[in-house]
């Protein structure tokens, strides 16, 4: 039996192993970077143990001895799939939560995966000098869609070959690359399977992952898959020799023909959509499996379940989390610093119901009433994603997020830059200070001035402008907090979150951030045009424009990696290179200005 278990992860990995310790009464301990010190999952450990790397194979043993661990729970990302890992464990005498060393080396190398699963006669898509075109860069160890690129031609392959080999030897210290077939009009279903130590492997059923962006998943479902691709995930386990839980990853072509993609030799992030359909608890499951138990009897699924990855997409500080209605599985509170070191996952979000469209409905306004406040995330996607009409039919493929018009209906804005112009009047006025520009004049407006508007106001009786435009509104109450407005004959409670120079606005409406700017600014403020400026903080890890060169619409400029993954800044359109402000190695914060493109007159 278990008795305490160090988990070598971070964040909601290692929040989600934690929460089921406690309802089996096994002691717990954790390991954190200095980054991380302050974070949640390191205060709902039993014990935490500082250290240099979560990479550090070595150091994470010696932290389970000193916790006086007796098992290691890898976690999912990280050194999950790592055999030596699992090794290194072993010898020191430590139960490794996970399938053994010879069965990570297996799947972990996806050529050794294909060419078994083509031994069993399970179809996999041509690769290496087979594929031809179209065809993915794929990395032979790794995922979470790292190193993946598509290519149409022989001419895109280079530059494919080298972005993709920077960033998987980055990610997983292994830059060996493969090609494979693309296959067109795809579905990606997975399906989760588990092993014991009598030799015994079953499947949980499969799940759908087809709406993916940038090759990693966003939106996940279960249950799917047919029997064929069920047997064949067990098949697949059966001849590795598999134990613990892992999941067995297939592409679906539109004529219902699957082939074989990878192994992920771990719990996945998505297994809460399995849990919640079938009433398991699958970490429960992990450490059963990995004290010599078997696996389950008599496993059935009621009703469907959805989940949704919410992601920033920019590093900052979290001002305000707040989720619920669904399950939540988060690593993030109010005050986490959400920093580019690490992945950006905050949450998911998950809704089970009897019935699909429930769920999705469900889910959906569960995202609406989050307040997430202090860095940019996915949630306008996510939440354009399940409210389209091909979504809800369940016509999606791997490519959904390309072709799909997936614009969120706008709203009128004006209302919710009011509502902040006054809550900030009403902040000012409990705080015994007056606003900016005030006058004592009740014919003059105050005004207040954001990043995409100007409001001017008065409160008795209420007058309203933005942009220089009326609005006209009821105002029923007004305070830092929030403000409720009645436009239209409809009465909505605005809420508004005052943090420095920026407002959080959330209404039944939408959700806003707002930036009030200073009232008379510096007189070289502003961004010189033509400015390419990096998306988030990140590393430089490729220059490929130099001053006076002509670029193409489209053509790369400068690589940045950030959020564990790289992002191109190209051309937006035909122009000539003014400017190269920073170098290869160099880090930069978001919005840092890297090139400066001008127009050639041409």
């Amino acid at each position: 039996m278990i008795r305490r278990l160090l988990v070598a992860n971070r964040g909601e990995v290692a929040r989600r192993i934690f929460r089921t310790c406690r309802d089996l009464g096994v002691a717990t301990a954790a390991v954190y970077e200095e980054p991380d010190r302050d974070e949640p999952f390191v205060r709902e450990a039993d014990e935490a143990v500082p250290v240099e790397s979560y990479l550090h194979a070595e150091e994470i043993v010696a932290a389970a001895a000193r916790a006086g661990a007796d098992a290691v729970h890898p976690g999912w990302g990280f050194l999950a799939e790592d055999a030596r890992f699992a090794e290194r464990c072993l010898d020191a005498g430590l139960v490794f939560v996970g399938p053994p060393p010879d069965v990570l080396a297996a799947a972990g190398s996806k050529l050794r995966s294909r060419a078994l699963a083509e031994g069993l006669g399970v179809p996999v898509l041509p690769a290496g000098d087979e594929a031809g075109f179209p065809a993915l860069v794929k990395a032979s160890s790794g995922g979470g869609g790292r190193g993946m690129r598509l290519v149409h031609g022989a001419e895109e392959l280079a530059l494919a070959l080298e972005s993709a080999g920077r960033e998987v030897a980055a990610a997983f210290g292994d830059g060996a690359l493969f090609l494979e077939r693309y296959l067109e009009g795809a579905r990606h279903v997975e399906v989760q399977i588990l092993g014991d130590a009598a030799g015994t492997v079953m499947h949980l059923f499969g799940r759908e992952c087809s709406v993916q962006r940038r090759w990693q998943k966003v939106i996940e479902e279960a249950p799917a898959g047919d029997e064929r691709l069920l047997e064949a995930a067990v098949r697949i386990g059966e001849a590795l020799g598999y134990v613990g839980a892992g999941t067995v990853e297939f592409l679906v072509a539109p004529d219902g023909a699957f082939y074989f993609l990878e192994v992920n030799a771990r719990l996945q992030v998505e297994h809460p959509v399995t849990e919640l359909v079938t009433g398991l608890d699958l970490v429960a499951l992990q450490l059963r499996l990995a004290e010599g138990g078997p696996v389950p009897d008599g496993v059935t699924i009621a009703g469907h379940a959805v989940e949704a990855r919410l992601y920033a997409e920019g590093a900052g500080t979290l001002h305000r989390f707040r989720a619920g209605g669904v399950r939540v599985d988060s690593g993030v509170e109010d005050g986490s610093e959400v920093s580019a070191r690490y992945d950006p996952l905050l949450a998911k979000l998950v809704a089970h119901a009897p019935e699909r469209a429930e769920a999705i409905r469900r889910l959906a306004a569960a995202l609406r009433g989050a307040r997430i406040h202090g860095v940019p995330t996915n949630r306008d996607l996510l939440l354009a994603v399940l409210e389209h009409p091909a979504f809800r039919a369940g016509d999606v493929d791997t490519q959904f997020l390309e072709g799909a018009d997936l614009v969120r209906p706008a709203f009128d804005e004006r209302l919710h830059a009011a509502a902040a112009a006054l809550a900030g009047q009403a902040a000012r006025r409990s705080g015994q200070s007056l606003p900016s520009g005030w006058r004592n004049n009740p014919s003059q407006l105050q005004r207040a001035s954001f990043e995409d508007f100007d409001v001017g106001y008065r409160l008795s009786p209420l007058v309203l402008e933005v942009n220089g435009e009326p609005l006209e509104a009821r105002l029923h109450a007004c305070a830092p907090e929030h403000v409720e407005l009645e436009t239209g004959g409809l009465r909505r409670r605005i809420e508004v979150h005052l943090v420095g120079d920026t407002a959080y606005v959330d209404s039944p409406l939408g959700s806003s951030a707002l930036r009030e700017l200073p009232r008379f600014p510096p007189a070289d403020a502003g961004t010189a045009a033509g400015s390419l400026v990096a998306p988030m903080p990140g590393s430089v890890v490729r220059v490929a424009v130099e001053p006076g060169q002509e670029v193409e619409r489209g053509q790369p400029l400068v690589v940045v990696e950030a959020m564990k993954m790289e992002h191109t800044v190209a051309a937006p359109r035909a122009g000539r290179v003014a400017e190269v402000c920073v170098a290869q190695g160099e880090q930069v914060d978001g919005g840092r200005v890297l090139v400066v493109l001008e127009e050639t007159g041409d």
